[in-house]
Order: C-alpha cells, then structure tokens, then sequence
C-alpha cells in the first residue's frame, strides 16, 4: 500500500529525517519519520467479537471489551481503536495500517509477528505486550505506560518513543534503524544481540540497560549518560574501578 503524505490527525509531530548532529567528529544520527495519519470520517464498530483475519476499515472501536478474544490476522486500516480493553487478546500476525490507538489497556496482549505502519500509540496502559517478530515502521508510542515489552527480534524503522515509561523492555535480537527516545523513561532494558542504527537515546529522561551495553554501537547518547553508564560499561570490559 502506498503511504499517503498527509498531515497528522492527532497533532503528532512532523515528518522527520532531517538528521541532528551527534557523535565525534561531526558525524550525525538521522532523525526518525514520523507516522503522518489523515482518518477518513470513521464509522462506528457495531459490536461483536474479533474475527480471526477479520478486515476492520474506517471503523472507530469506542471502549469496547476485546478481553480474551481472537482477532489474529485481522487487518485494521484507518481505524481509531479509544480506551478498549485487549487482556490476553489474541492479534498475532495482525496488521495495524494508518490506524490511532488511544488508551488502549490491557495485560498479555499478543501482537507477535504483527504489522504497525503509520501508527500513533498514545497513552497505553500495557503489561506483558507480546511484539515479538513483529514490524514496526513510521510508529509514534506517546505517553502511558507498558511493562516488560517483549520486542524480540522485532523490526523497529522511524519509530519514536516520546514521553512514556518502558519498564524492562526487551529488544534481544532486535533491529533498530532511525529509533528515537523523547523524554521517556528506559528502566532495565535488554540489547541482547540487538542491531542499532541510528538509534537516538540523548532524549531519555532515564536511561538503564539491564544487558546488552556491548550492543550500544550505532547509537548516539549525552555526555551525562555516558556517565551514568560508566560503571556497566566498565563492568562489561572487565574494568575494576576502586578508589
């Protein structure tokens, strides 16, 4: 599907890639693509349960109650899903086109291997999301809060995180490619085996990583942070620091 250069619906930020300077010697880390979402006037969801490979366009789900139900393969298009429950749902393989989820909550939702392109997250209230294998491209994640993000192996393109709280987030085997953190907090994260590029991290207000501090090549951060993350860095090449 081709990508529609449109403004934003939800006043989200402008397109990016412009590059912002970082590193030695003058080098720069490019700036992430942000999802640009025109909606179409919505209908409304007329109730039900999620179909397996169920087709959902131009359709507004408003507090609906998605808890436990089967929707994998489901494809939502110019969709608005607002303040739904998704406890334990079941959306492996869906797909997320050119879609706004807002409020969103749930525990133990599973989006492994699915698609989220040109998508604004906002204010989610998540534990235990399952995204693992899953694409992520031109993807805004604003705001709420999301425990133990399982991104294994995940394809991460032009996505921001921005003014958010990531609780021990994993990124094992992950691909990162123009990721940029924005006033967020990064508690615990896993870089195990993950690939960075072009992955600004300078925006975050807290920033730990649990594993993986080896994997960092590709990514630009503060001089502040480089400090906070010199005894793991140390620790990691075998530097004993006594004093």
């Amino acid at each position: 599907m081709a990508r529609r250069a449109t403004a934003g619906a939800s006043g989200s930020g402008s397109a990016g890639g412009g590059g912002v300077a970082g590193g030695a010697g003058g080098s720069r880390v490019k700036g992430a693509r942000r999802p640009e979402v025109r909606l179409p006037p919505l209908e409304p969801h007329g109730g039900g349960e999620l179909e397996p490979d169920g087709d959902y366009d131009g359709l507004e789900f408003l507090e609906a109650d998605f808890a436990g139900q089967d929707g994998a393969g489901a494809r939502f298009m110019d969709c608005v899903l607002r303040s739904c429950a998704l406890d334990e749902t079941r959306l492996h393989h869906a797909r997320f086109l050119d879609s706004v989820l807002t409020g969103i909550r749930g525990v133990g939702t599973d989006l492994a291997e699915s698609t989220l392109r040109d998508v604004e997250l906002i204010d989610a209230r998540l534990g235990g999301v399952q995204l693992h294998g899953a694409a992520l491209e031109r993807v805004v994640i604003r705001g709420g809060k999301i425990d133990y993000l399982n991104l294994r192996t995940a394809v991460l393109k032009d996505v921001v995180f921005e003014s958010c709280v990531l609780v021990e987030p994993d990124f094992g085997g992950a691909r990162l490619e123009r990721v940029e953190f924005v006033d967020c907090t990064l508690k615990g994260a896993d870089l195990t085996a993950a690939t960075l590029k072009d992955v600004d991290l300078r925006g975050a207000a807290v920033l730990e990583i649990a594993r993986g501090i080896d994997r960092l090549a590709g990514a630009v951060i503060s001089p502040s942070q480089l400090l906070d993350l010199a005894p793991v860095l140390a620790a990691e090449v075998g530097i004993r620091v006594e004093g």
